[in-house]
């Protein structure tokens, strides 16, 4: 593949982190010398928070909005997007530049390559990579929800919550249970007030709560009746749903080496978001190995980094500005009315429904998604 220029400076996913970068690098790149080629597997970016509304409410007609094309977010023109699955990068260590190779066998060499290809998700959140699969697999699971009796969701994080919260607006009457690993839910970097007050406000809905309980394998939709891991069981059970959190999508970074990945499939980084051998390599958002909370705010930190050291590079100047993680925050939605969200500033403090609503919750920052992507 070539462009009008003679390097090329490739983008890895096409989510909120590969979107972002793209439409900064477009800003500052000269057209004369960098060809900038955002790689996804999808011509549309998805709402990944969306999903969870998308795939229970036909109503909502998220298919129709929260699949954004991939085309406006280039300034002046500035880039291309390329439909294709990156398996594999061809690098030295400690050698700049390379090539990825799609699985289609297409080689296409870089200067820069930046990996930003978020989580691989379970169950309804686990969009399929090809277009054509995408519509019927929503169909299919609000079908599944609509049939269902009692929806039983594994995994109490935030999918979880706002999954349940989904069922609950659309279906009050249906059965609905969260089996959780832990004693409260989602976890403790967020404070003991957003866990409580999330069980409570699920608990005055009707949801139900299975703590420090798991569920090992997930049945086909229909079979009825669910036990866990320490022998309960749930006897009227006919839709059990993984809301397990996602992992890293990385599996085509194995090429690089051992020592490229964590032993959990995260990419191993400096502070200045270079992989540790290859200066040339580039890595931000949930793939990143690094403490903290995977989610899309920590862009807000990262995504200057990682365009301020690419840009650095280019220019042969050593990269300098480094990441020192992120202030911990997040909106959780009940329902398209209702939430909480934490803010770690000040020791942390909780907020209620009206401003889970007003900013997330009545349509999960879909005009915002669209506006990014100049839609």
């Amino acid at each position: 593949m070539s462009g009008k220029a003679e390097q090329n400076v490739i983008i890895v996913g096409g989510g909120f982190a590969g979107f972002q970068v793209a439409k900064q690098l477009s800003k500052k790149l000269d057209a004369k010398r960098y060809n900038l080629i955002l790689i996804n597997s999808r011509s549309y970016a998805i709402s990944l928070p969306a999903t969870v509304r998308l795939v229970v409410d036909a109503e909502s007609k998220l298919e129709e909005t929260s699949f954004v094309k991939l085309d406006r977010i280039y300034a002046n023109g500035n880039g291309e997007t390329k439909v294709g699955v990156v398996t594999s990068i061809e690098a030295q260590p400690g050698v700049s530049g390379g090539a990825v190779v799609l699985a289609t066998g297409e080689r296409i060499s870089y200067a820069v390559l930046i990996l930003a290809t978020g989580s691989k998700w379970t169950g309804p959140s686990g969009i399929p990579e090809n277009e054509a699969d995408v519509l019927p697999f929503v169909n299919a699971w609000r079908q599944k929800f609509a049939k269902a009796n009692h929806v039983v969701i594994v995994g109490g994080g935030a999918v979880g919550i706002e999954l349940a919260g989904e069922v609950k607006d659309l279906y009050p009457t249906k059965k609905v249970t969260i089996v959780h690993g832990g004693n409260q839910l989602i976890n403790a970097a967020y404070g003991s007030s957003l866990r409580k007050g999330l069980e409570k406000r699920l608990h005055v809905r009707g949801v139900q709560f299975m703590f420090n309980e798991y569920i090992d394998d997930i049945p086909e939709a229909g079979v009825v009746g669910i036990t866990t891991r320490s022998g309960k069981h749930i006897a009227d059970a006919d839709l059990v749903v993984s809301a397990r959190g996602g992992r890293p999508n990385t599996d085509y970074v194995n090429s690089l080496g051992e020592d490229a990945l964590n032993g959990h499939g995260f990419v191993k980084i400096k502070p200045t978001m270079q992989l540790l051998n290859h200066p040339s390599i580039f890595a931000l958002g949930d793939i990143i190995d690094w403490t903290e909370q995977k989610q899309a705010a920590k862009l807000l930190w990262h995504v200057p980094v990682a365009v301020t050291n690419v840009v650095s590079f280019l220019n042969g100047v050593t990269p300098t500005k480094k990441y020192a993680g992120a202030t911990e925050m997040i909106v959780i939605t009940n329902g398209k009315k209702g939430g909480m969200g934490y803010f770690g500033f000040f020791g942390g403090f909780t907020l209620g429904d009206w401003f889970a609503w007003l900013f997330k919750s009545r349509d999960f920052m879909v005009s915002h998604f669209r506006k990014d992507l100049g839609y």
